[in-house]
């Protein structure tokens, strides 16, 4: 059987092979709590439920426009606007079958073969992937605890080449947290206009920040450079509808356009069902958003100040999405009932076998010595969770 080298080559997500772990454990009725998985685990909101049953009751479950129905994409124009102040008109808007379909439209479209992506680590395990996959090649900047895992402008200018064509920025970020302040956006930015390239602004998780903290959205720090900027949003994260699949991308026309007519050969549409329940989710009051958030930041402090306690453990105190990012290095070369932690790997397959808790190895995200942990879970599970994890790793030496 000839399977292309392409696929042959490409893994399987990381962060879904250690979900498949935590599955198998509690199909056998084993207590695991499950910190790896980035979801909310509220159910989407009844009046976005309510919206998709109306829809099909009215019969909108026939193909729509291949870039999404234009009620929904006026709507996120608007939503977009309230929250960034850029203005983004419906036929600069495409709604798409999740983000991470934006994101493969936005590179099919922009990247030539052999084209260079900049894509700072730790990056969302899918971002390289997806380079790849349109013939790209993604070129990959470490980044450290120190530096609130952002790269820095003598990082990036020292990367481009004459084949770079794009930057990728996560921001608030997968799987760090971090979060660009309007002085560094503006620092990256001057680079992207010296060198005239694309930026795929990942924002899915804009929403949720924290702690006060002003986010700037990069379209919106200039007219030029709003041109240069793909902006990917959704609904899966705020609205808790990561089961939906509707994300959307916004840019200038002719991009737009671009993409449009590779969504129509790839996909025809995103679901109208989900369409008609995003237009409820981001029209409708906002009440069950700020409800969630709330309760995000909560998780969030009480994760990190717990997290802070456990010797050897280095958390940084992000301020963005639901994840915290902890150095485990000090549990290098460490060992329990003859099993020795030599990478993050080891360390994260320890955490579930030894404290039945579920995270993810920072090597799924490109950088090595780290895991995340998730606070997409109730407060009973982060307390009993943190509990474990110290136990466990009290128990290395």
């Amino acid at each position: 059987m000839h399977i292309s080298a392409k696929v042959k080559e490409m893994e399987f997500s990381g962060t879904m092979k250690i979900a498949a772990k935590a599955i198998e454990l509690k199909a056998l009725g084993i207590n695991v709590i499950d910190l790896s998985v980035g979801e909310p685990d509220f159910p989407t909101p009844q009046r976005i439920k309510n919206a998709a049953i109306t829809a099909m009751e009215k019969g909108y479950t026939i193909y729509t426009l291949a870039s999404g129905i234009i009620p929904l994409r006026e709507a996120v124009g608007k939503w977009i606007k309230d929250f960034t102040s850029v203005e983004y008109k419906a036929n600069e808007i495409i709604v798409s079958n999740g983000a991470k379909h934006s994101i493969y439209n936005a590179l099919q479209t922009i990247v030539e073969k052999g084209e260079e992506v900049i894509i700072p680590a730790p990056y969302w395990v899918t971002y390289p992937a997806l380079v790849e996959l349109v013939d790209g090649v993604p070129v990959i900047i470490d980044t450290t605890i120190e530096s609130g895992f952002k790269i820095s402008p003598t990082q990036l200018r020292a990367a481009i080449t004459p084949k770079t064509r794009a930057l990728i920025l996560c921001n608030p970020s997968n799987p760090t947290g971090s979060v660009y302040s309007k002085t560094e956006l503006e620092e990256i930015g001057k680079i992207v206009l010296d060198y005239d390239l694309y930026v795929i602004s990942d924002e899915i998780y804009s929403r949720l920040v924290y702690d006060n903290f002003e986010f700037v959205s990069f379209p919106s720090l200039s007219s030029e450079l709003k041109k240069r900027t793909i902006l990917i949003d959704g609904v899966s994260k705020a609205y808790s509808m990561t089961g939906w699949r509707i994300g959307f991308a916004a840019a200038e026309k002719e991009i737009i356009s671009a993409m449009g007519k590779l969504q129509s050969h790839m996909t025809s549409n995103p679901s109208s069902i989900s369409q008609y329940a995003a237009l409820e989710a981001i029209s409708g009051s906002q009440d069950d958003v700020k409800d969630m958030h709330k309760v995000f930041s909560e998780r969030r402090k009480f994760l990190f100040d717990s997290l802070c306690k456990i010797d050897g453990l280095i958390t940084s105190n992000a301020k963005g999405a639901f994840y915290l990012f902890s150095d485990i290095s000090h549990f290098i070369g460490k060992s329990f009932d003859g099993v020795t932690i030599t990478n993050s790997y080891d360390l994260a397959m320890y955490l579930i076998s030894e404290a039945k808790v579920v995270t993810i190895p920072g090597s799924v995200f490109g950088t090595e010595g780290f895991i995340r942990i998730a606070y997409a879970t109730s407060m009973e599970n982060l307390v009993e969770g943190v509990k474990r994890i110290r136990i466990a790793l009290e128990k290395l030496f």
